[in-house]
This record gives C-alpha cells, sequence and structure tokens, in this order.
C-alpha cells in the first residue's frame, strides 16, 4: 500500500481548523507536518477599510498565546481589536451598577484587559496568511468529504469531486453539522433551546468605556460588546417567535428594543446596521476521537453563547491536538494511532463537558421566572461581587490563565 500523501487531513477551514493546520505545520514548536486543509468555501476577504463583520468572537488571553503561537495574533492586533478592560453582568431585577450583579476589572488582576473583541473575518485572514508562507500546507477548496475509508496505517478521504486525500490522521473541524463526524461513525447528542441569538453593531449615545455589558432577562441573555469603531455588538438570545420578530421589526422599533432591554445601560441607542440571527443548541460527541480520526471545535461541542467561549474552547481543542500529535512524531509514534489519539480526549473532553454543563445550567438558572429564584440569583451575584477572591478566581478561569491549559496556550 503506498504512503500517505499527507501526515494529517483537517476537513473544515474556519478559525479552528485554520489554527490546527498552522500550529501543526510548523508553528506548533513541533515537527512541521504536511497538511491538507479541506473547505467547502472561500473565505470572504477582510479589507481594512470595509465596515466591521457582524460576526465577532471574544479572544480570552489563552485563545491569543494561541493565535500567537500560530504566527496570526500580530497582525489582528495591528488591524483592529477592541479589549475590554471591565465586564458587568446583573439579572433583570438587578442593576448594572448596584444589587444584583457583578463586576470584573482586569485591574484587579494585573492585567491589562480580560479579552478582546475581534472580527471572525479578520482572524480568518490572519491565519491564512500565515498558512500561505507555510511549506507543507495545501489548501484544498471548495471541497467537501463524501466517504472516508479507514485503514490500519492511513485513512483516505474521498471528496465529493471524487478526488482522494491520503492522511495518517483526519480531523474533522466541520461544525455543528460535521460531516467528519457522520462518516466516523462518531455520533452526537444534544438539544434545541428554543432560542435563536440576534445579532448587530449598534451605537449608542453613552460610550461603552472598554465594557462587556450583560444582562440576564427572563427569555434570555442581551450582551453588548465593546467594537473598535465605538459602538457595541448586541447579541441578543431570544425565545425564537421574539427573535423572528426582533429580526423583522423596523430600524427605530429595533434601536428601542434594544435599548430598553439593556435598561439604558448605555443610554438610547442610535442607530444599527444590518441583523442576522441563529438558533441556539448545545450539543456534544460522546467519542471524540477513533483510530485515525479526531473532531475539534463545533465539531466535537457547541454550548450556549451566553459567556462567548465557543471559539475559545475550539482553539484550546486546536492547541492540545497539535501538541499530541507532534509529541507522537517526535518520540517516533503514530500520530493516527488510538493511544494518542485518546491522550486528546482525555485532555479536553472533560474539559469541555464541564463547561457546556455550566452554561446550561447559568442558562436554565437566569431564564427562570419563579420569583424565590430571581432574589436567589440576585442574591448569589452580590455575594459573589463581595467575594474578591472568588471573583478572580472566576475571571482567571474564564480568561484562561489558570487551569490544565496546553502549552501553546500559556504564556512563553
Amino acid at each position: 500500500m503506498p504512503a500517505p500523501a499527507y501526515d494529517l487531513v483537517i476537513v473544515g477551514g474556519g478559525v479552528v481548523g485554520a489554527a490546527l493546520a498552522c500550529l501543526a505545520g510548523g508553528k506548533g514548536g513541533g515537527p512541521p507536518l504536511s497538511v491538507a486543509l479541506v473547505e467547502a468555501e472561500e473565505p470572504s476577504p477582510f479589507v481594512l477599510s470595509e465596515p466591521l463583520d457582524l460576526r465577532v468572537i471574544a479572544v480570552s488571553r489563552a485563545a491569543q498565546y494561541i493565535l500567537s503561537a500560530c504566527g496570526a495574533w500580530p497582525a489582528i492586533r495591528a488591524a483592529r481589536v477592541s479589549p475590554y478592560r471591565e465586564m458587568r453582568v446583573w439579572d433583570a431585577g438587578g442593576s448594572a451598577r448596584g444589587y444584583g450583579s457583578i463586576h470584573f476589572d482586569s485591574a484587579d488582576l494585573g492585567e491589562p484587559d480580560l479579552g478582546c473583541i475581534v472580527e471572525n473575518r479578520l482572524v480568518l485572514s490572519a491565519l491564512y496568511d500565515v498558512l500561505g508562507s507555510l511549506a507543507g500546507i495545501e489548501i484544498v477548496r471548495p471541497a467537501a468529504p463524501a466517504a472516508i475509508d479507514f485503514g490500519p496505517d492511513r485513512v483516505v478521504v474521498t471528496l465529493d469531486d471524487g478526488r482522494e486525500l491520503a492522511g495518517r490522521l483526519v480531523v474533522g473541524t466541520d461544525g455543528t453539522a460535521s460531516r467528519t463526524r457522520r462518516l466516523a461513525d462518531l455520533g452526537c447528542r444534544g438539544w434545541s433551546y428554543g432560542q435563536a441569538a440576534v445579532v448587530a453593531h449598534v451605537g449608542t449615545r453613552l460610550p461603552h468605556e472598554a465594557t462587556a455589558w450583560q444582562r440576564f432577562l427572563p427569555g434570555g441573555p442581551l450582551a453588548l460588546l465593546p467594537l473598535a469603531d465605538g459602538r457595541s455588538s448586541v447579541v441578543w438570545s431570544a425565545p425564537a417567535g421574539r427573535a423572528r420578530e426582533l429580526m423583522e421589526i423596523p430600524v427605530p422599533d429595533f434601536c428601542d428594543a434594544v435599548a430598553e432591554a439593556s435598561d439604558f445601560v448605555l443610554g438610547s441607542v442610535t442607530d444599527s446596521g444590518p441583523r442576522a440571527s441563529f438558533p441556539l443548541q448545545a450539543s456534544y460527541a460522546p467519542a471524540y476521537v477513533r483510530p485515525r480520526c479526531a473532531l475539534a471545535g463545533d465539531a466535537a461541542h457547541v454550548v450556549h453563547p451566553l459567556a462567548g467561549q465557543g471559539a475559545n474552547l475550539g482553539l484550546l481543542d486546536a492547541a492540545a491536538l497539535a501538541e499530541q500529535i507532534g509529541d507522537a512524531v517526535e518520540s517516533g509514534r503514530d500520530p493516527g494511532d488510538a493511544s494518542t489519539l485518546r491522550r486528546y480526549e482525555r485532555r479536553r473532553k472533560g474539559h469541555n463537558l464541564a463547561m457546556l454543563l455550566a452554561l446550561d445550567g447559568a442558562h436554565r438558572l437566569f431564564g427562570s421566572a419563579i420569583g424565590p429564584v430571581g432574589v436567589a440569583r440576585r442574591a448569589g451575584l452580590a455575594a459573589v461581587d463581595r467575594a474578591p477572591p472568588l471573583k478572580r478566581r472566576l475571571a482567571r478561569r474564564a480568561m484562561g490563565l489558570d487551569g490544565d491549559l496546553p502549552r501553546l496556550a500559556r504564556a512563553s
């Protein structure tokens, strides 16, 4: 049987897949591997003079370290990012700066900020610029897998145009409806929240103060995230019917609805750009790996967006998998061997599932309209706000400064 053409075939060229390709292709500190990156769509180009991308991600400190290891963070930082130094979270029955709220400040942690709001398109553009400089990377697009044949010493991915890619390992980073997961027979469990997130960029009368604001409403959380141009990115999770209304109402009515739902924390909402909506769900793969196959990012787990952790979890997956693959190759082991991949699964599955359940629990707790539950919520937020050691621990964990982190997710 002929030798595999690639060490690694990655299916899915979004942020997680592109970051994994950078790390495995030589940026992660291990031996540079040959990589085929299969992507179904041509990415939208990032043009600095164009309006901000509607899709933004909250990049934690750990994710920044990973993107730095990829070689992409300097270009991202030089283009435009919006660091947020503070975060204020409050219950609908409380106030943003009073009882029933919690306030995080990067100064209390000795950090310059808590994280950065970055356009998804910018992150992708920077990652692909790095990929273009790596000799062992081949980008295959537009293409998607039609079949995967698993052999004892290689895997063959047949694309929908009939081409075949042979490698020692295939990794599915192809999102919630992962074809790789289905073709590898790895399964998926999950549930719908009966909600949709409505996103838009809005202008406000008051400045955002480099602060991420989040108010928990009975129908779902509303977040206002600071943008580099002074506006705020709205992420409003609402019941499906209400979300449809928010998508259809005129711009002035939408602005009024956002201002009222945010308790006018930034004053009136003066304007709004285009809106988009996507359904909310949670899901997880019971197994992340099988011999010669692994899942990462949304192909392995999808969490409620109330804490903005989806992209961060996926980048941690990419860093952990790249490290396990690199360690295997350096020690003369097969990167597609089951024992190598199970180390990755043990490293990430428990952490991801714990985050999924924590966010699901928070969604259900803060979505309850039962009076005594609301009283307990507000008391709990106030108690945590008055407990600096606990608050610092929560903030550091959310930033990716504590816990069992991959090497590439730590400060060099």
